[in-house]
């Protein structure tokens, strides 16, 4: 996909997140931008917000209703709407983290851009993430690069428990291991320990 700038995202943000507070859609800022809410780097493709099964169509048609243009695509665990030349990914069904009223409860509540809305969990996150790798979709170098970031914010033992049986998974996790990224084996309370970045 060709790259955004990142301003554009920021007021993709700006403009998709009163819409959907307005129709009472509970929803999470996922994907890189929300790695980038717990100090991560700065995401330059789409921004992705998760909702719920139920919701997906009616938060669609309520971006719509307020200028937005929609995509249909041929995945079945997301809808699509653009503001300007920035796609909004509205997912609802990221493989492992399918998601729920459980996986919004996780989410923490974050001032991003001017706006209060609800990150998700970084776990859920990487997990999403790291089940997506496989044979086809292999780009452990930008995931490398987000978990750096955020490592002592991260609840290794959690992220592992929920992917080690993926071995594209399994893989990577080995490498931030190698690499000392990980906290191995230290207590697994993370994300009680520092304050995010941008929070």
């Amino acid at each position: 996909m060709e790259a955004r700038s990142f301003d554009g995202i920021v007021e993709a943000l700006r403009a998709a997140v009163p819409v959907l507070h307005g129709a009472e859609i509970p929803f999470l800022l996922g994907g890189s931008m929300a790695v980038w809410a717990y100090g991560g780097p700065e995401p330059i493709n789409d921004l992705d917000l998760m909702v719920r099964p139920q919701d997906a169509e009616r938060a669609q048609q309520a971006l719509v209703d307020a200028g937005f243009r929609a995509e249909d695509p041929p995945e079945e665990w997301l809808l699509k709407a653009w503001h300007d030349d920035v796609l909004v990914d509205l997912i609802f069904g990221p493989r492992g983290v399918p998601i729920d009223d459980a996986v919004i409860a996780r989410g923490n509540e974050r001032s991003i851009a001017a706006i209060r809305l609800r990150v998700m969990a970084l776990e859920d996150v990487l997990t999403s993430k790291l089940l997506a790798l496989d044979e086809h979709q292999l780009d452990m170098a930008y995931l490398l690069q987000l978990v750096r970031a955020v490592r002592e914010q991260v609840d290794w033992d959690e992220v592992r428990r929920r992917t080690g049986d993926w071995p594209y998974a399994a893989a990577f996790l080995t490498l931030v291991d190698r690499l000392g990224i990980s906290d191995a084996g230290a207590p697994s309370d993370f994300r009680a320990r520092r304050e995010p970045a941008n929070g």
